[in-house]
């Protein structure tokens, strides 16, 4: 995929190495005395010097940032890390390729929802690393990449990336992005209403009706991903393989593979996201029609 050099988008919030309090040791943030009677500008001694490398070597925080006064102080007269908020993404080549991953699916999306009439409200993605806290509910990286209707953010823990590529044998750049599409097919879905009516329904069904139903819903996200991978495609950004590696992808996580490699056998009633088939059908009837009206994976079979 010939991401680089391309339009990167804003809409995300970098998380990682921040706690679910927005500190990224706890609540508070780390305090690290400095010298001087607690005072501010004091100096620090050989101890305090070697405190800090230790910290540093321990959370992985780089000592310039705390010896060159990067980091704030509280009125205790110790140096705290200040919690992150909103922070601009930092500037390594994975988060680059979200922001213009995001940043197509962006496009893409607005052009649709523009020619049918409507506006494109695009979803902020969140970067993490190890817990994060969701309008859904607290989530840790065993959850993977998950979108949270309450607050419109998809969440991803690029660590997600060399999961998908040694543990699921799904390497490649399209795969990747490939994950962020489905994410943000559930925001289409939440968008269209489908997520608020599946929602609601799923409260008076049974576990299995309830799965069968999560299935369709997807499937129908795998698809808009496909629809997605189209719009790519045409502007002559795909590189030869990159369609197979999203098909791999999509069959190395289906339910029945996923199970198969976990407990050997398959259990079809427990299954909620589609076998691995399903899975590589959908994506290749969004990305051969390019059209989500070919998406409606709630009539008829799937």
């Amino acid at each position: 995929m010939e991401w680089r050099g391309r339009r990167q988008s804003d809409n995300v919030e970098d998380q990682r190495g921040a706690s679910m309090d927005g500190s990224p040791l706890g609540r508070g943030g780390l305090r690290i005395p400095i010298g001087g009677g607690g005072r501010r500008g004091g100096g620090l001694g050989i101890g305090g010097i070697i405190v800090i490398l230790i910290i540093c070597w321990i959370t992985g925080i780089n000592p310039l940032s705390l010896l060159s006064g990067e980091l704030g102080m509280d009125g205790s007269g110790f140096e705290q890390q200040q919690t992150t908020g909103n922070r601009t993404p930092a500037n390594d080549e994975t988060t680059a390729f979200v922001r213009t991953v995001l940043a197509e699916t962006e496009d893409t999306w607005n052009g649709i929802f523009q020619a049918n009439g409507q506006q494109y409200q695009e979803p902020t993605l969140v970067l993490f690393s190890g817990k994060v806290n969701s309008a859904c509910g607290f989530a840790s990286s065993a959850t993977g990449p998950f979108y949270c209707p309450g607050d419109h953010k998809l969440y991803l823990d690029t660590n997600f990336f060399k999961e998908l590529e040694q543990r699921f044998d799904a390497a490649g750049d399209f795969a990747e992005a490939y994950v962020i599409a489905h994410e943000v097919g559930h925001h289409v879905q939440n968008l269209l209403g489908i997520l608020p009516k599946f929602n609601q329904a799923r409260q008076r069904m049974s576990e299995a009706d309830a799965n069968r139903m999560s299935v369709r819903v997807e499937l129908q996200a795998d698809c808009f991903a496909g629809v997605w991978g189209k719009f790519t495609q045409q502007k002559g950004i795909l590189d030869t393989g990159d369609l197979e590696e999203a098909l791999n992808a999509a069959q190395q996580i289906g339910d029945d593979t996923l199970q198969k490699r976990s407990q050997g056998y398959v259990v079809p009633e427990s299954f909620n996201h589609g076998t691995s088939a399903q899975r590589m059908r959908w994506f290749k009837r969004g990305f051969d029609t390019g059209d989500m009206k070919a998406c409606d994976t709630f009539s008829g079979n799937v």
